[in-house]
């Protein structure tokens, strides 16, 4: 069953949370789901991130050779990690009515993307494999930031969920979020980004996100 966290954002433990982003009041629909092993040996040494072109149906074989490739650790975790990747990547072109789309796979040790901000797409999915997961507000303590204001409170996805954020290409109340701050801790993240293709053929024509052939 769906949780309503607050005005916009939806909450479930099942995949098909991931269909209410297609809702106009939707701007962020968030799956929950239990941690599915220790992917943390994935980022040992200095793997190199991955951003690639592809389509569901092809994900797994392309992501398992770009692993090998650029220099991840933790062989037995490869074949994992790129089906769930597959499977995931299944259900994001499939709310947005996409045939292709974007994949990147960073090993993060930085603030990057420190600044709460929103995405200047369509929508973009986000899961954490290892590490801390992604901060987002709410509309109420966006407005708060949007005015130079401290946000009265600081939500966090856990590592393994999966948040489909809608982009400013789609909505003028687009999901606000940041990348957690991890450097004065030592911490390291290894994420997962899903963008709409630069140019693809839409699978619906009835799709809200018909213009991600738009996305920069």
């Amino acid at each position: 069953m769906a949780t309503l966290l607050s005005a916009g954002h939806r909450c479930a433990d099942s995949p098909d949370i991931l269909e209410a982003i297609r809702e106009e009041d939707c701007n962020l629909a968030i799956w929950r789901r239990p941690p599915l092993g220790d992917f943390a040996p994935l980022v040992q040494g200095t793997p190199r991130d991955l951003r690639f072109e592809t389509t569901p149906a092809e994900v797994e074989d392309a992501l398992c050779a770009a692993l090998a490739e650029n220099g991840f650790a933790g062989k037995a975790l490869h074949a994992p990690l790129a089906a769930d990747v597959a499977r995931i990547a299944s259900l994001f072109c499939a709310a947005l009515g996409l045939s292709r789309f974007e994949l990147r796979l960073e090993h993060v040790r930085t603030d990057s993307c420190r600044k709460f901000h929103a995405d200047y797409v369509t929508a973009r999915l986000i899961t954490t494999y290892a590490g801390e997961g992604t901060d987002w507000l709410d509309h109420a303590d966006a407005a708060r930031v949007a005015a130079g204001q401290e946000p009265r409170r600081i939500n966090r996805l856990n590592a393994f969920d999966v948040g489909l954020f809608k982009g400013k290409l789609a909505t003028d109340r687009p999901a606000i979020h940041r990348s957690p701050p991890i450097a004065a801790t030592g911490g390291e993240r290894l994420l997962l980004v899903l963008n709409p293709a630069q140019r693809q053929f839409v699978d619906r024509p009835d799709s809200p996100f018909s213009d991600a052939s738009e996305v920069a």
